[in-house]
């Protein structure tokens, strides 16, 4: 959990960029996680937006909170050293608070954050249901396999049931550019590998664009 000053008014729409930058500021700080920085690779981490959460503009002048979930221990202690104090022309950090999520039996976990699938445009556009389902499902098994070093087997149901909430698509500003995506529920099923990946994807993400907020998921305990 990272307190922030704002030191500029920031638009709704563009927080995400803003909190990416001090993110992104920190990260280049070592030679490490430059190199992870600008690889096309799986982040590891993501992170949410601002709140209390305003309906036009962060105000110029007050302390909002966001945070941001990994799974490298790693990067957790290089965020509580470099992060602290870091700051851009938008935020200043005040404090970092940390904090390990129990590992108990997953209901459901939902995006809070759009849950993005490029597929050369809104992924309604270009793909079936049932495509935008693998994609979520086998993105989620490479971040795993690629994090642990380890393929899976891949034949169970990741999920009983999924819920998309919103009515219409929601954009996000990345890189120049607006993707759109959802507000995803799964309701996670009750068998082992089902639970160790949604809990594992509570530290990176649902979805594509991770390292620049999309995907991310709070949850409920069964």
């Amino acid at each position: 959990m990272v307190d922030v000053y704002t030191m500029e008014d920031i638009k709704v729409n563009k927080q995400s960029i803003k909190i990416s930058k001090l993110i992104d500021k920190t990260l280049c700080m070592n030679d490490k996680f430059l190199k992870l920085h600008k690889e096309n690779c799986f982040k590891d981490y993501c992170f949410n937006w601002l709140y209390p959460i305003e309906t036009d503009v962060y105000k110029k002048g007050k302390i909002y909170t966001f945070i941001i979930r990994t799974v490298d221990k790693e990067l957790v202690e290089y965020f509580k050293k470099y992060l602290i104090n870091e700051y851009t022309e938008s935020l200043k950090v005040l404090t970092i608070k940390t904090k390990l999520i129990p590992q108990c039996t997953i209901e459901k976990i939902y995006s809070i954050t759009p849950l993005i699938i490029k597929a050369q445009g809104y992924w309604k556009n270009n793909l079936t249901f049932k495509q935008f389902e693998e994609r979520i499902f086998s993105n989620l098994i490479k971040k795993y396999n690629e994090y642990f070093n380890i393929k899976i087997n891949e034949n169970f149901s990741l999920y009983n049931n999924i819920v998309i909430s919103n009515k219409k698509p929601i954009s996000m500003p990345v890189k120049g550019v607006r993707l759109l995506g959802d507000k995803v529920t799964l309701y996670i099923s009750n068998n082992e590998m089902s639970q160790k990946l949604a809990y594992f994807a509570l530290g990176v993400g649902l979805g594509e664009v991770n390292g620049r907020s999309a995907g991310f998921c709070n949850y409920k305990y069964l």
